[in-house]
Order: structure tokens, then C-alpha cells, then sequence
């Protein structure tokens, strides 16, 4: 029996959800408090700190009106350009929605021929479960609201970084400590936002299902899994219809600009730079949140359903049931006390303390982490149960469940760490890529395909670890929280995720608006760190997809009762040579439809370069708009058939050649995707930080790299 009561758990998981809701609305309005209007301090008004910034701002001349309704005006532009493109995205996400909504509908309630009579139930022999129909139309609800809790996460995030990215560069005329607050502060409200969101969505959604389902949890439970079927597949859509368009617009901005002409990135001239701008919000802030917020949900949907079989679900144990959301619960609370070490207990003074900083914030949340699963698992599970494992049941103690979700948190924090590690122009990988460049662009391809390679071994043995760890606890049940656990910290993750594109907007905002060399030199050092803050919180989002895979492969072999699955039999291995091959073709995909926009946007840059006079002196405006609008439809329209070869590829393999196939078919992809994931990650993010320590210039070494043509930074 467990110490917390069930009435405790009811008050536990929402009161916690409400909390990390209402500690997002506390730091955007610390944010909004910058604003985005010309206005003169009041010297007898100032507080302790106010006459300081008022003289270091008419020092520098940065009080002009004119810079603050620059920065103002560019982020009312990007602000519109993100909005209209997730407006039109969603537009055709939302069609697909409806259309795979019905199609979940049809297969699941063929499956008894549409039947309203209660049925023998699965796994809990002797019960009567729910009728077919009911659970297609509860699973299709589920996955319509995963769905669109998933949208909701990524416009919310997205709105969320264009009202800060100005915020940010005016706060840097004032230090780089400030313009890190604001930056950062921005990101928590995205992070507490989408996990106080999902937690609370699904919290009331088992509750208002079990009015109807009743005692009957197996089908309850099983009918919840929509929800994070319907997160992810948004995510899918949301991740490569933004990824097209950022890189489309990166691509245009940079070759005609940087490299041809010859100008400053994000200078005003360049007629990409608005495109390029919008990218960071809708790729790696949009995208990015539904993409972690489909981790999430499925991972939280896999431990569910397995435990509804399990001595929880069989008992009705609503407390150990609910296992998952406590802790969800507990990483808001902590992720909400690792945020004021940032934000509060500590103040950023110096350029070299931003990564710093943002790494301690990984090693707070995953040691108060830590204690909080404990804490979590004396008082929320019984001190031994039993877990459904491929048919049986297995005896678990509450101290090795602990063990399972600790070493997913753990696994997380060295997927981390190695990711910096790889990305960051602190250390050396990336500082040999740079060196390579002294030779041509050739040797500088090939070093940062070496590094991206390289960086999987770690990453892939301490996912491999904590497999084998929590599925020799806990089976199928400690793998999923495992994924549980590696994310349980996500309110904190995505701060420092959604602070990397902030922190570059802000940077291209400062060179828009004309603002002081200082000024950008403060930005870039801010998004030096965001570069590598963006790849740790891919390495993240890989590392939990990898074990919520497993996950639901686990719940998928159960359920199809498959007892093994044979590598030797010719239909499996045939599943598993095409499923390798699946993440090439899905990454041939997007990355051709990622050459055939930046081809378009190049072309583009290049007319208005030679057709516009005036427009390289600085005396005409270059179209913004034309070029938003080639990023937009490119992506809109590429990112369909991607979406679709995943999400049709189970359908067809399972209906045509049977379940051993798909079998063969999923653990191929996964195995083979994983690899993949991680060394593109972190080759690009090598790639661009590479970039940036030549141009910074920064220590002996990086000016020896950074000569008066520029040779270097254009192979890069």
C-alpha cells in the first residue's frame, strides 16, 4: 500500500501543473516589464540601478528613439512572419489530423465489426471490458487532443520567443547579465508552459474518460495512448515543415550575403534576413516544443498502458497508477527551483560564465531530480508489485523502479554533457573542425562528418546502459519511465533550448537596427552558448525517442502477441533492412526539399541584389516578404510527403506482409534513426560554432584562423 493516499494524488499532480502554469505567467511578466517603446529615465524616479543604465546608455548613445523603434518594427516583423507561417502550416497539419483521426477510428472499431457489447477483456481474464466502439471513439478523442495540445505547445513557444527576442537586445546596452535573464527567463516560459500543459491535458483526460470506462482500466488506459500517438504526429509535421523553412532561409541568407557580397550576417541589407529570423522561431522553438511535448506524452502514455496490466491497473492502485504524473509533477517543482539559480540566486557578469551557468542548470535539475524519484517512490508505490512482462507478471520492488527512472535522468545528463562537449567552441573537437579549414573547404567537410560520428559512441552506451538496466528491473514498464525520467526535467531542458533562437534573434535584431559593435558582441557570445544549448536539447529529444520507442515497440510486440521476434526468419529480416533504411530515405527527403527552397531563396537574394537599386549602398529597402513567402510555401509543401512515408509506412507493411514484418520494420528504423539523429545534430551544431569562434576571434588560436579574406568563415 502506498503512503500517499489516492485523494492526495488527485491534489498532487494538477496543484503542480497550476503551479508551473503560473510560474510562466511570473516570468513573462518579469519580461514584458522591457519595453518595446522610446522612453527616458526618470532620474528622480530611478531605483538603485536606474541612474547607472541611464548614463551608460547616453555614453554610448544607445538612448536614441530611433534604435528602439528599429528593434521594435523588426520584431513586429518577425513576430508576423513566424504567426503566418504556423497559421498556414497548421492549416494542412489540421486536415491531416482529421483525416488520420478517422482513419484511427475505422481500424480500431473494424476490429469487432463496430461492435456496442461489452467484450472479454485482454490481459485481466474473467473481466468484461468496454466494446470495441467505445474505445475507437475514446482513442480517436485522445489522439485529436494530443494533437492539439501539441499545436498549442509549439504556437504558444513561438509567440513566447518573437515578444522576447527585442526584449533582449535592448537589455544587452545594458550588460550581457541582463540580456541572459531576459533570454532565459523567455525560455522558461515556454518550458514550464508545455510541461504544466501536457501534464494537466492528460491529467484531465483520464479523468473525464473514466466517467465512462469506470473500473474497466485496461481499456481506459489503452484508449489514452491516442493522446501521445496524436502529440508525436504533430511534432512530426511541426519539426520538418519548420526545419525546411529555417534552414531554406539560413542557406539563401548566408551564401549571397556573408559569402558573395560580403556583408555582415543579419545585416538589414540582405533580403533573407527576415526569413531567416522567422526560421529560428518556427524550427527550433515551434518545432522543438511539440517535438519534446510528443516524448513526453508518449512516454507518459507507454507507462500507463503497461501498468494498467500490471498489479496497479489490476488492483485499481490509482496512486501507484499514477506513478508517471507524480513524476512529472515533482520535475515541475524542481525544474521551477533550478530556474532562480539562473534567474535570481546568481548573476551572469562576464561573457565566459553564459555556459557555465546554463550547465549548472542541468546538474541542479538532475541532482534535486534525483531526490525528488525517491522521494516520489516511497511515498507513491507499494514497497513490492508486480509489472506485466511479455505475458507474465514480474515481482518489482519500489527501490528498482527508482533505479529505472534514476537512470534515465542520469543517461540524459551524459547525452548532455558529451553533446557539449561536440558542439561547443570551448573544447577541442570543435576547435580542430576550425583549424581544418586551413586547407579548403574539403578538409573542413570531412572533420566535421568525423566528429558527428564520433559523438555517438557515448551517447548510444549510456542509452544502451539504461535499457539494460531498467528492463532487467522493471520490463517494458522501467524502460518507459526511464524515457520518463530523462525528461522529467523538460521544463528546464526547453529554457535552455528555447534561449539559444532568442538569443539569435536578438543578435540579428542588434545588426538590424544599427546598434553598437559592443552591442553584438554581447548577443553573439549569447548565442555561441544558445548553439550549443539547441544541440543538448536535441541530444535530449533523441535520447527519450530512443527509449519511448522501445517502449511502445514492447507494448506493440505484447499486444500483437508476438512472443519473439526472430531475426532469422526471412520476413523479419526483410523488415529489418528496410526499416534501416527508412531514416535515409525520410532525411533524403527533407534534405532535398531543403536544396530546392535555399536553391529558390538564393536565386532570389541574388535578383534583388542586382535588380534593386541602391539596395547594397543601404539607401533602398530590400522585399522581406517574397522571401518569407519562398520559405513558406517550400515548406509547406515539402513537408507532406516526409509525413507521410512515416506515418503510412506501419499501415501498409502491417496490412500487406503481417505483423512479424512490421516488427522487423520498426527495430530497424529505430536502431538505425538514433544513429543517424545524433551525428547530424551534432555535426551542424559543430559546424556553426566553428563558424562563429573564427569569427569572434576570441583566443590566440581563433585569430590565427580568422584572416583578413574571410577564406575560413566562408568554408564554414
Amino acid at each position: 500500500m502506498a503512503i500517499l493516499s489516492d485523494l492526495g494524488t488527485e491534489i498532487l499532480v494538477p496543484a503542480c501543473a497550476i503551479v508551473g502554469i503560473v510560474f510562466s505567467v511570473v516570468q513573462w511578466i518579469l519580461v514584458s516589464r522591457v519595453k518595446l517603446s522610446p522612453e527616458r529615465h526618470s532620474l528622480s524616479n530611478s531605483s538603485k540601478n536606474g541612474t547607472a543604465e541611464y548614463l551608460i546608455e547616453e555614453e554610448e548613445g544607445l538612448n536614441d528613439h530611433s534604435v528602439v523603434q528599429k528593434c521594435a518594427e523588426i520584431q513586429k516583423a518577425i513576430s508576423e512572419g513566424a504567426t503566418s507561417f504556423l497559421y498556414t502550416e497548421y492549416q494542412y497539419v489540421g486536415i491531416f489530423m482529421v483525416a488520420f483521426a478517422i482513419l484511427i477510428f475505422v481500424f480500431l472499431g473494424s476490429v469487432e465489426g463496430f461492435s456496442t457489447k461489452s467484450q472479454p477483456c485482454l490481459y485481466n481474464k474473467g473481466e468484461m471490458c468496454k466494446p470495441a466502439l467505445a474505445n475507437a471513439i475514446f482513442s480517436t478523442i485522445s489522439f485529436l487532443l494530443g494533437g492539439l495540445t501539441s499545436l498549442l505547445s509549439g504556437f504558444l513557444g513561438m509567440k513566447i520567443a518573437t515578444y522576447a527576442n527585442a526584449r533582449t537586445t535592448l537589455e544587452a546596452r545594458k550588460g550581457v547579465g541582463k540580456a541572459f535573464i531576459t533570454a532565459f527567463r523567455s525560455g522558461a516560459v515556454m518550458g514550464f508552459l508545455l510541461a504544466a500543459n501536457g501534464l494537466l491535458v492528460l491529467y484531465i483526460a483520464i479523468n473525464l474518460f473514466q466517467i465512462y470506462y469506470g473500473d474497466d482500466w485496461e481499456g481506459l488506459y489503452e484508449a489514452i495512448t491516442g493522446y501521445g500517438l496524436g502529440g508525436s504526429s504533430m511534432a512530426l509535421f511541426g519539426r520538418v515543415g519548420g526545419g525546411i523553412y529555417t534552414k531554406a532561409a539560413d542557406v539563401g541568407a548566408d551564401l549571397v550575403g556573408k559569402v558573395e557580397r560580403g556583408i555582415p550576417e543579419d545585416d538589414p541589407r540582405n533580403p533573407a534576413v527576415i526569413a531567416d529570423n522567422v526560421g529560428d522561431n518556427v524550427g527550433d522553438i515551434a518545432g522543438m516544443g511539440a517535438d519534446l511535448f510528443g516524448s513526453y506524452a508518449e512516454s507518459s502514455c507507454a507507462a500507463l498502458v503497461v501498468a494498467s496490466i500490471s498489479s496497479f491497473g489490476i488492483n485499481h492502485e490509482m496512486t501507484a497508477m499514477f506513478y508517471p504524473l507524480i513524476i512529472s509533477s515533482i520535475g515541475i517543482l524542481v525544474c521551477l527551483i533550478t530556474t532562480l539559480f539562473a534567474t535570481d540566486f546568481f548573476e551572469i557578469k562576464a561573457v565566459k560564465e553564459i555556459e557555465p551557468a546554463l550547465k549548472k542548470q542541468l546538474i541542479i535539475s538532475t541532482i534535486l531530480m534525483t531526490a525528488g524519484i525517491a522521494f516520489v517512490s516511497w511515498i507513491a508505490l507499494p514497497s513490492s508489485f508486480t509489472i506485466f512482462n511479455f505475458g507474465s507478471q514480474k515481482v518489482v520492488k519500489n527501490w528498482q523502479l527508482f533505479l529505472c527512472v534514476g537512470v534515465g535522468l542520469w543517461a540524459g545528463l551524459i547525452i548532455g554533457f558529451v553533446t557539449e562537449y561536440y558542439t561547443s567552441n570551448t573544447y577541442s573537437p570543435v576547435q580542430d573542425v576550425a583549424d581544418s579549414c586551413r586547407t579548403g573547404a574539403a578538409t573542413n567537410v570531412i572533420f566535421g562528418l568525423a566528429l558527428g560520428y564520433k559523438s555517438v559512441i557515448i551517447p548510444i552506451f549510456a542509452i544502451a546502459v539504461s535499457i539494460f538496466v531498467s528492463f532487467s528491473f522493471a520490463a517494458m514498464y522501467g524502460i518507459a519511465v526511464a524515457a520518463l525520467g530523462m525528461l522529467s526535467t523538460i521544463a528546464t531542458g526547453l529554457a535552455i533550448d528555447a534561449y539559444g533562437p532568442i538569443s539569435d534573434n536578438a543578435g540579428g535584431i542588434a545588426e538590424m537596427a544599427g546598434m553598437s559593435h559592443r552591442i553584438r558582441e554581447r548577443t553573439d557570445a549569447l548565442d555561441a552558448a544558445g548553439n550549443t544549448t539547441a544541440a543538448i536539447g536535441k541530444g535530449f529529444a533523441i535520447g527519450s525517442a530512443a527509449l519511448v520507442s522501445l517502449a511502445l515497440f514492447g507494448a506493440f510486440v505484447s499486444r500483437a502477441a508476438i512472443s519473439t521476434v526472430d531475426v532469422l526468419t526471412p520476413k523479419v529480416f526483410i523488415g529489418l533492412l528496410v526499416g534501416a533504411m527508412l531514416p535515409y530515405w525520410f532525411s533524403a527527403m527533407t534534405m532535398k526539399s531543403v536544396g530546392s527552397a535555399a536553391l529558390k531563396m538564393v536565386e532570389e537574394v541574388r535578383r534583388q541584389f542586382n535588380t534593386i537599386p541602391g539596395l547594397m549602398e543601404g539607401t533602398a529597402k530590400p522585399d522581406y516578404a517574397t522571401c518569407v513567402k519562398i520559405s513558406t510555401d517550400a515548406s509547406i509543401k515539402e513537408m507532406i510527403p516526409p509525413g507521410a512515408l512515416v506515418m503510412l509506412t506501419p499501415l501498409i507493411v502491417g496490412t500487406l506482409l503481417g505483423v512479424e514484418t512490421l516488427a522487423g520494420v520498426l527495430a530497424g528504423s529505430l536502431v538505425s534513426g538514433v544513429q543517424i539523429a545524433i551525428s547530424a545534430s551534432n555535426t551542424g551544431g559543430a559546424w556553426d560554432n566553428a563558424k562563429k569562434y573564427i569569427e569572434a576571434g576570441v583566443s590566440e588560436h581563433a585569430k590565427g584562423l580568422g584572416p583578413k579574406d574571410r577564406t575560413h568563415t566562408r568554408q564554414l
